[in-house]
């Protein structure tokens, strides 16, 4: 069953019904492209159908390693940058308690490193690795990527000063490639356990790999459900690509309809602070797979209702060249009734005995209404919960709809090619060899 919906009714002052259905024909080109593997970038299409291709015995033995680990260490070190981190973080965050870092859960805390190039973040890392026991996996297809090979080998002196080598080697567990590149290589020589990264999947789409499984299966989660969630999405999204019937081709319709209007900032919208980091990762997942030849839609995000007493006033009264998504969710795990108070000075008793997720359910409705008013339409995603099958039936709703944006912009949304000229800049000004010339020529402008 498919727990996701869709309602764009607050969008239609905006944009017509026939404008969003005018997208039918390429919605239907493109969906057949997707599913066949044809099209841009069918050499990074591997995502589509991922989920019906992963076998229990694969998830036992992810789980099987979780367990080992989590047997070993009380924290786990993800390394990777972009969509190599950004997917586990994202459901771990989702689903984790909110307090992890101050309560036992059982498993080890998962904290984060090689998403930045930070000393003071990598020196409290180390201070941390020092007082607890700790295990770690290494992602990242070639094993070049600046911002985990650099924290890989500092991770990895640590480990081995603290542990020694063969110790050390079973507390490490590296996702990359299958047959090539550095960090395959070092895996090799020094005998990691290894997962592969598919060579048809990039990373802003790898979270249903071990990329992403992994982690979540050390965090403690289901990753069965996860998978049988996406596996859902997977299956309904091959029964029809009519705009009127699937959620997923309504989205990229309604969305690019928007943006033909002028409205060409999307800003994805959560009212609970656990989908900080889905946010997040849908930033990564349409920015870099949208955002060329000069087009696509700038997706930003804001976490409601604390980002209402600070975006709040703009996106009610700013340029009008933006539109809403909201990420709704429809009950919480824990009931929490307002009480009555005597004295009333905070003159809340008008709720009372409402729970905290009515009371935030009006916030998100009385919001919606307030900035359709203030000419800002509004999609609203909905699920009824938040557990591992909704989140895996959203991972792949909005890696589907994505693909077909990207197809609907005629742009390749499987590629990054913009991404490669910060590293050449910053490689030329470290003096890394082979940037001879163009070390020379950049120092010429600074």
């Amino acid at each position: 069953m498919i727990n996701i919906s869709l309602d764009i009714n607050r969008t239609l002052e905006f944009v017509s019904k026939k404008q969003i259905n005018a997208f039918q024909g390429k919605i239907i080109s493109g969906h057949h492209q997707l599913l066949d593997k044809a099209g841009k970038g069918n050499d990074f299409m591997g995502w589509v159908d991922l989920p019906s291709s992963i076998s229990n015995e694969f998830l036992d033995e992810i789980k099987a390693d979780a367990d080992r680990l989590s047997a070993k260490a009380e924290v786990f070190v993800v390394i990777g940058i972009g969509g190599s981190y950004l997917g586990s973080r994202a459901v771990i965050e989702a689903l984790q308690h909110q307090f992890s870092s101050l309560v036992n859960t059982g498993r080890p805390k998962i904290v984060y490193a090689g998403q930045n190039i930070s000393e003071d973040y990598m020196a409290d890392l180390i201070d941390v690795l020092d007082k607890y026991e700790y295990a770690v996996t290494v992602i990242s297809k070639s094993g070049t990527t600046t911002e985990p090979a650099l924290a890989f080998r500092i991770i990895k002196n640590h480990l081995e000063a603290k542990y020694g080598k063969a110790e050390a080697a079973s507390r490490i567990i590296a996702i990359t490639d299958k047959s090539r590149g550095a960090l395959k290589t070092l895996s090799t020589n020094e005998g990691y356990k290894t997962y592969v990264v598919p060579d048809d999947v990039g990373g802003r789409y790898s979270v249903l790999t071990p990329v992403g499984l992994l982690p979540i299966a050390v965090a403690g989660f289901d990753i069965y459900a996860l998978v049988a969630g996406a596996v859902e999405m997977e299956k309904f999204n091959r029964t029809t690509a009519d705009i009127g019937q699937n959620p997923i081709a309504l989205y990229a319709a309604t969305r690019n309809a928007l943006y033909q209007s002028g409205k060409t900032i999307e800003i994805m919208v959560n009212y609970l602070p656990t989908l900080y980091f889905v946010t997040e990762w849908w930033k990564q997942l349409y920015g870099e797979s949208e955002g060329k030849e000069n087009k696509g839609i700038f997706p930003a995000g804001v976490s409601n209702t604390t980002d209402l007493h600070s975006m709040g006033q703009y996106i009610q009264e700013g340029l009008r060249n933006i539109f809403e998504t909201v990420l709704s969710v429809g009950s919480s795990k824990h009931k929490i009734s307002i009480p009555s108070d005597d004295g009333d000075l905070d003159g809340l008793n008008y709720i009372t005995e409402k729970t905290i997720t009515e009371v935030n359910y009006f916030a998100e409705l009385g919001t919606a209404i307030a900035h359709v008013d203030g000419k800002v339409p509004n999609i609203r995603i909905s699920i009824p919960e938040l557990n591992e099958t909704n989140l895996g039936q959203l991972i792949y709703f909005y890696e589907f709809a994505c693909g077909l944006s990207g197809f609907l912009l005629d742009v390749n949304p499987f590629d990054q090619p913009g991404v490669e000229a910060y590293k050449a800049n910053m490689f030329a000004l470290l003096g890394k060899p082979g940037f001879e010339e163009a070390t020379k020529a950049i120092q010429a402008r600074i």
